[in-house]
């Protein structure tokens, strides 16, 4: 488990990290997220050890991370977005070479992580041959190698190709079940795909946490219900009035009839009331769907106020 209370770090006058606090329990992916300068990396890295915090404390599994940074980093896998690798050396004798580092059993521990990071047919192959998918792989086996309780990843997908993004992900999933992970990354889509919560940080502070599937619940219009219908603009607004639910209506441009935009707040279900408010009237109802906000616009919301 990770505790984070009350964290600042500042450089010189510049507080990069303005009072933090969150815990993230074990077996659970969360997407920590923030744009460029927002104090991300930064909080990433006291996490790690890397950073001391100026003022507040870190926790792993009760052990403070500045007092005892041993013990601490003993529980922490991380790969960077580019990971470190030598790229003239064999997949096999490289990760033997990282056992031995870290006083594993190079027999035990390697053939494990060949087969939990899908390295059976890279193992006898020079890393600097390999494509960016398998080197990811071999990046997260040298991230595993301790058993790390948590396991910290930075743009983990970054230059992949779509087949490749695919299995890592798949990879990462599997390996949550059993760990705490943290994934830093710009592809909000991947979050959605792999996290249960999301952490946002901007201008140092936290501005939100929250699992994935309320956030936009939470922060802004939860979805819009567009509708189509052979009618004028005033005819189709019409026809809508009275229904509950109705947050705000707008339109957009539409070849055939009307299309309207419906903001609701929150998961209320209004698309029968639509289709029956528009038949009733007599229009003949051409679309009728529910256009939910991406992730990409709450985390608009959240780090311009826009």
């Amino acid at each position: 488990m990770i505790e984070v209370s009350n964290v600042s770090r500042v450089f010189g006058t510049f507080r990069a990290v303005n009072d933090v606090s969150f815990s993230i329990p074990t077996g659970q992916i969360v997407g920590l997220l923030g744009p460029n300068g927002a104090g991300k990396t930064t909080t990433m890295r006291m996490i790690t050890g890397f950073l001391k915090p100026t003022s507040g404390t870190i926790k792993i599994d009760g052990t403070d991370i500045t007092e005892n940074p041993v013990e601490s980093k003993r529980k922490i896998g991380y790969m960077p977005e580019s990971a470190p690798l030598y790229g003239d050396m064999i997949v096999d004798d490289y990760l033997r070479y990282i056992a031995r580092m870290q006083q594993q059993d190079e027999n035990v521990k390697v053939p494990l992580l060949c087969k939990e990071c899908g390295l059976e047919e890279v193992m006898h192959k020079n890393i600097g041959e390999l494509s960016r998918g398998y080197r990811q792989r071999v990046g997260l086996a040298h991230a595993l190698m301790n058993d790390p309780e948590i396991l910290i990843l930075d743009e983990p997908t970054s230059g992949l190709d779509p087949n490749q993004v695919e299995d890592v992900r798949a990879l990462i999933k599997e390996i949550g079940k059993t760990r705490t992970v943290i994934i830093s990354t710009h592809i909000l889509s991947e979050v959605e795909m792999l996290c249960s919560r999301v952490i946002i940080i901007s201008g140092g502070k936290l501005v939100a946490d929250s699992p994935t599937d309320q956030l936009r619940t939470r922060y802004g219009n939860a979805a819009v219900v567009r509708v189509n219908a052979n009618a004028t603009e005033a005819q189709l607004s019409d026809s809508l009035k009275g229904i509950d639910g109705i947050q705000s209506l707008s339109f957009e441009k539409s070849e055939t009839g009307a299309t309207a935009l419906i903001a609701i707040q929150g998961d209320l279900e209004i698309r029968p009331a639509v289709a029956k408010a528009v038949l009733s009237s007599g229009y003949d109802l051409y679309e009728l769907s529910l256009q939910r906000n991406s992730l990409e616009d709450v985390f608009h919301i959240l780090t311009t106020g826009a």
